[in-house]
C-alpha cells in the first residue's frame, strides 16, 4: 500500500522511534522530582528544549511543550483579551479554538483567487493576528514573515500555526514570529506531543492549572520520551527538504490522463508536497474509496 496524506500525520520516522523508546526506558522518570535520576531527566528536557529552539530560531524559555497544536492553539487564544483576525482558510483548530475563547470578538480575512493573504487591510485593529503558513489541503505558502514584519510596524502581535511548514521547510525564521505553534506527529515525531512558542520568555499562561511545570505555564508531568522524539524527529527531517519536481511531475502525468481535472492554486507557491486537485465525475467519497481498494 502506498501512503499519500503526509498533511493528516506522518508515521513515526525510525530515528524517533529509537530516541523514545532509548527515553522511556532509561529517563522515564518525573523530571519534577528531586532525586537523582530525575534532575538528569530534566536536565535531558532542557536540553531538547535548546535543541528545539535552534531549529525554530527562537530562545528556548519561549517555547511552552504541550500535547499539540490543537492544544497550543486553545491555550493562546484562552489567553488573547481584545479582538482576534484569522483568515478564513485557517484549520479548525485556529478557527474553532478563535470561535470559543473570543466570545465572537472576531475578524476572519479572506484570502485572494490565489489562496493567500497577501497583506492586512490599512483598518484593521486586533490583538493578535494569526495566519497559517501552509495550507493543509491547498498547500499554499502564505508570506508569514512579510506578515509578521507588517504587524510588528503596526503594533500588532502575530502569530502562525505553522503544523504543515515545519518538517518539510526551512524553519530556522519562525521563530521571528510572535507566536507558533506546531505539532510532532506531522513531520515523523509521535502524536501527542507539540508546542507553543511564546511572545515573551516571561509571558504566562492560564490554560492548564495545578504543578509549576514549564515555569508555571502548563501543569501537567512533562512528557520528556515524546518530546525527545519530536525533537529527534525533527532533527532528522530537516537536512531533507523536498523538491517540488515530482509535484509537478504528477500533476503533469494525471492531466494527460484526465484532462477534465483542475489544480487548486497551481500558480501559488505551494508545499512541495501537496497537490489539490478537483475531479470530475464522482464526488470524492467515491474517489478515495476506489483508491483504497487499489491501495
Amino acid at each position: 500500500m502506498t501512503y499519500f496524506d503526509y498533511n493528516a500525520t506522518t508515521p513515526l520516522h525510525p530515528a524517533a522511534l529509537e530516541a523514545w523508546l532509548k527515553a522511556t526506558r532509561d529517563h522515564w522518570h518525573n523530571a519534577s522530582s528531586l532525586y537523582r535520576e530525575a534532575a538528569t531527566t530534566a536536565q535531558l528536557l532542557d536540553a531538547a528544549r535548546e535543541r528545539l529552539a535552534e531549529l525554530l530560531g527562537c530562545e528556548a524559555q519561549r517555547i511552552v511543550f504541550t500535547s499539540g497544536a490543537t492544544e497550543a492553539n486553545n491555550a493562546l487564544f484562552a489567553s488573547v483579551r481584545g479582538r482576534v483576525a484569522i483568515s478564513n482558510i485557517e484549520h479548525p483548530s485556529v478557527r474553532e479554538a478563535a470561535l470559543k475563547w473570543t466570545n465572537g470578538n472576531l475578524t476572519e480575512l479572506q484570502a485572494d483567487a490565489q489562496g493567500r493573504i497577501e497583506t492586512l487591510p490599512a483598518e484593521l485593529s486586533a490583538s493578535l493576528i494569526s495566519i497559517m503558513a501552509a495550507n493543509n489541503e491547498s498547500g499554499v505558502l502564505q508570506p508569514w514573515e512579510t506578515l509578521a514584519a507588517e504587524c510588528q510596524q503596526r503594533g500588532l502581535a502575530f502569530h502562525t500555526d505553522a503544523s504543515q511548514w515545519i518538517g518539510k521547510l526551512d524553519a530556522t525564521e519562525l521563530g521571528q514570529c510572535d507566536y507558533l505553534t506546531g505539532s510532532a506527529h506531522k513531520f515523523g515525531g509521535p502524536k501527542g506531543v507539540g508546542f507553543l512558542v511564546l511572545r515573551d520568555e516571561d509571558e504566562a499562561l492560564n490554560f492548564f492549572h495545578g504543578g509549576p511545570q514549564e515555569n508555571g505555564r502548563r501543569a501537567g508531568t512533562t512528557n520528556y520520551p515524546g518530546i525527545e522524539a519530536m525533537v529527534t524527529a525533527l532533527e532528522a527531517v530537516t537536512p531533507h527538504v523536498g523538491d517540488a519536481a515530482p509535484r509537478d511531475a504528477f500533476v503533469a502525468q494525471m492531466k494527460s490522463l484526465l484532462p477534465e481535472i483542475k489544480v487548486v492554486n497551481e500558480t501559488s507557491p505551494r508545499l512541495w508536497n501537496t497537490v489539490m486537485l478537483v475531479m470530475p465525475r464522482h464526488d470524492n467519497r467515491k474517489w478515495l474509496a476506489r483508491l483504497s481498494q487499489r491501495g
